[in-house]
C-alpha cells in the first residue's frame, strides 16, 4: 500500500511539473469518493512541491464549504451531510474562479472535522503561490455549478479505489471518531457509500485516474 501511494504521488508530481508554465498559476484538481485517499494525496503533493521552502504550493479543500449544521437542520439535510446538496457549491466554485485570476492573497474557510464545522478565514493562499491543489469529492461532477468550475483546472486527478476498500475505510473513519461498529457501519451505508457511488458514476473523465 505504501509503495502504491508513493507511486501515485510520483505520477501526479511528474504531471504537475510537466505542466508548469513560468509566471502562470497552475490549478490541480484531485477528486474522488469519500475514503478514496484524495485528501492524503493532495496534502502529500503540496508537501512535495514545497520541499526546500519557498511556499510554491497551497491546498484548497472543498470541505471548507460544508453548510453549517444549523442550516442543514432547517433544510432537513443533517443526516445527508456530505452529499452535494449539503455544500455551498456556488460559493466554492466562485472561490475557484477567484483563485484562478487572483492578483493578491486569497482567504478561504477550512473544515474542522472534530468540531464538525467550517471555520471562516482559516487559511490563506498567498499571491506568491504557483500551484493550487484543490481537493474534494465533487470537483468533477457533470452537473452545474461543478461543471463550470472545471474550466479553471489545468490538471485533473481522479482517485477511485474499489468499493469494498472504500467501505472498509469509511467504517474505520467513523470508528476513529468514537462510534461503535454498528453505528459506524450504519453511517457509512446510509450516507457515505451512496455519495461514493454518485461520485464514481457521475464524474467526468480526468487526466490521471488512480485506482
Amino acid at each position: 500500500m505504501a509503495d502504491t501511494r508513493l507511486d501515485n504521488l510520483a505520477r501526479v508530481l511528474a504531471a504537475v511539473r510537466a505542466r508548469r508554465v513560468p509566471g502562470r498559476r497552475l490549478m490541480v484538481a484531485i477528486a474522488g469518493p469519500p475514503g478514496s485517499g484524495k485528501s492524503t494525496l493532495a496534502t502529500e503533493l503540496v508537501g512535495a512541491l514545497n520541499e526546500g521552502g519557498g511556499g510554491s504550493a497551497a491546498l484548497l479543500p472543498m470541505d471548507g464549504y460544508h453548510l453549517d449544521n444549523r442550516i442543514l437542520e432547517q433544510k432537513g439535510l443533517l443526516a445527508r451531510k456530505g452529499a452535494p446538496e449539503t455544500f455551498d457549491a456556488d460559493g466554492f466554485c466562485r472561490m475557484v474562479a477567484l483563485i484562478r485570476g487572483a492578483q493578491g492573497d486569497v482567504v478561504h474557510p477550512v473544515f474542522d472535522r472534530k468540531a464538525d464545522l467550517a471555520i471562516a478565514g482559516a487559511a490563506i493562499i498567498a499571491r506568491s503561490v504557483e500551484v493550487v491543489v484543490i481537493e474534494g469529492n465533487y470537483l468533477l461532477l457533470c452537473d452545474e455549478p461543478w461543471r463550470g468550475a472545471q474550466a479553471h483546472y489545468d490538471l485533473t486527478v481522479f482517485v477511485a479505489p474499489a468499493m469494498p476498500t472504500l467501505s472498509e475505510r469509511l467504517v474505520e473513519r467513523w470508528l476513529a471518531l468514537g462510534h461503535d461498529r454498528d453505528a459506524a457501519i450504519g453511517r457509512a451505508e446510509r450516507n457515505d457509500l451512496p455519495n461514493a457511488g454518485l461520485v464514481l458514476e457521475q464524474s467526468v473523465g480526468a487526466d490521471i485516474i488512480l485506482t
